[in-house]
Parts: structure tokens; sequence; C-alpha cells
């Protein structure tokens, strides 16, 4: 088993979630970002006193959550609230997947760590081996966004915007997924990635691997 690591990044909408989904099924460990943050801002989550502390009442729903449709509005249309959401999120959320890879090392062949901001925030590229990006068409992400609840095209087209553009994600990448096919042409492709980090992992640690 090993403490190897993969970064899984792309633009919303291009399908980590999917591709991360799959990887699993062949026996990859997954620290999902989204998911230590969903976990962070639930009823009870760890940030949410922090938050209202920051942000008022009005940022937090009646059953005690984070309400994620008011503060999308609002970071995405300001961008110092963007700024002080990620201060609070993002190290908590560094910290958790840390732990989470950690515990994993000892019972898979390897760990991705799924991080839709990977490109933009370049800490996290020195706790990766190697740089996984799942592209497709920007108006294919504006689509898949725009059919997510409370998302209408002005918010789809706000996040893109803020996320790191296609060029700059692919430059960075050691590998590329295009997910514009159906799974079944996805499935292979990668089942064939799986297998190669794999051998990486396994290479990486043998002694005298670089």
């Amino acid at each position: 088993m090993s403490d190897y690591r993969i970064g899984l990044t792309g633009g919303v909408g291009s399908g980590k979630s999917t591709v991360a989904a799959m990887l699993k099924a062949l026996g990859a460990g997954i620290v999902d970002a989204d998911q230590l943050v969903h976990e962070l801002i639930a009823p009870g989550g760890a940030a949410i006193e922090q938050l209202r502390a920051e942000f008022g009442n009005d940022a937090i729903t009646p059953d005690g959550g984070l309400d994620r449709a008011r503060m999308r509005a609002r970071a995405f249309s300001d961008s110092d609230v963007r700024r002080r959401l990620e201060a609070i999120l993002h190290p908590r959320v560094r910290a958790a997947a840390e732990s989470r890879a950690q515990a994993l090392a000892s019972s898979v062949p390897y760990t991705v760590l799924v991080i839709p901001l990977l490109i933009e925030s370049g800490d996290w590229a020195s706790r990766v081996r190697r740089v996984l990006v799942i592209d497709c068409a920007e108006a294919t992400q504006l689509t898949r966004v725009q059919a997510r609840p409370n998302i209408d095209r002005s918010t789809a087209e706000a996040i893109l915007q803020s996320q790191a553009d296609r060029t700059a994600r692919l430059t960075a990448a050691d590998d590329v997924l295009f997910n514009e096919a159906p799974l079944a042409d996805l499935q292979p492709r990668v089942a064939r990635l799986h297998a190669a980090y794999c051998r990486y992992a396994s290479e990486a640690a043998s002694p005298g691997a670089l």
C-alpha cells in the first residue's frame, strides 16, 4: 500500500466526481475537497460558528447549516466575500484532507485528492505526485452546471470565470481525460490510468526509487 498521491482537478462541470467514483471502484483511495466542505458547512459542522460570526445569522439556514445559495451569490458578486469565505474554509479543508489521506495510505495503492481549485491554490501542487485534469468544452461545462439546482446561466458563468482557464489547467497537467464521451467510452480510459498509477506508486515505493 502507498501514500502516493494524485491531484485530480478540472473546471466546474467537467466530470471530476464521475472519474473519482470510477477510480474508487477500481481500488483507489479518494479524498474529495468538496465533500469536506459540505461536512464543514452542514448543520453542526466545524466551520458554522466561525461563518456565523463572519457573515451574520443571515448566512445560516434555520436548520443550522450554511445558506449555500445565498453565500454563493454573495461570493461570486463580491471578491472580498469570496476571500473571507475561503480564508475560513480552505485551511480546515487542507487539514482534513491531509488527515484522511494519511489514514488511507495503509490500505490503498494510491490516493486521489479531488481538488477543484488545485491550479488556483498553488500550494496544493506540492502535495501530489501527478496532476490529472478532467477537461471538456466550456459550452459543455455551462450546460452541466445550469442543470444543477439553483444555478442560472449568469451564476454558472461567474463560477467559470472564478476558476483557472483551460489553458492554465492543461499546462499544469501530467494526465488529461477529455470528458465529452459517453461513460462507456470513459471507463476504459480511467482503467488504463488506474493501472498506470498503481505502477507509478509501486515504483516510487521500491528501494532506490527517485
